[in-house]
């Protein structure tokens, strides 16, 4: 909104207000009319999100699959690869909880097999 003067965006803002339901101008009288921002800045689209190195989840997906040999390449590894890498830049729990089972499930496998 930064092309449009303040008279213009306390219009706009008016108008939004004026054109809502009961129930929506409760919740704005709630938090206070002047605190009520309804033209806000869109959020980051998921492909901009980067993980701590800087990399996209397109760059990172991308650079796995082609350091993978093609025989374990499939459709569905490609799929579970690609959730895994979105929930890492996430930082969601679930995603943690498998990759931290995968990295202890990998070290379990290597001291079972040097017995």
């Amino acid at each position: 909104m930064d092309n449009f003067s303040s008279r213009e965006i306390e219009e706009k803002k008016r108008a939004i207000f004026n054109a809502m339901g009961k129930r929506g101008k409760k919740q704005i009288e709630k938090i206070g009319y002047e605190n009520w921002d309804p033209i806000q800045n869109p959020k980051d689209p998921i492909d901009i999100r980067t993980d701590e190195t800087k990399h996209t989840s397109q760059q990172l997906i991308s650079k796995f699959l082609r350091q993978t040999s093609h025989e374990d390449y499939s459709n569905a590894f490609a799929q579970g690869a690609f959730e895994m890498c979105l929930g890492i830049i996430n930082n969601e729990e679930k995603i943690k909880g498998m990759l931290k089972f995968s990295k202890w499930y990998e070290k379990f496998l290597n001291d079972h097999n040097k017995n």
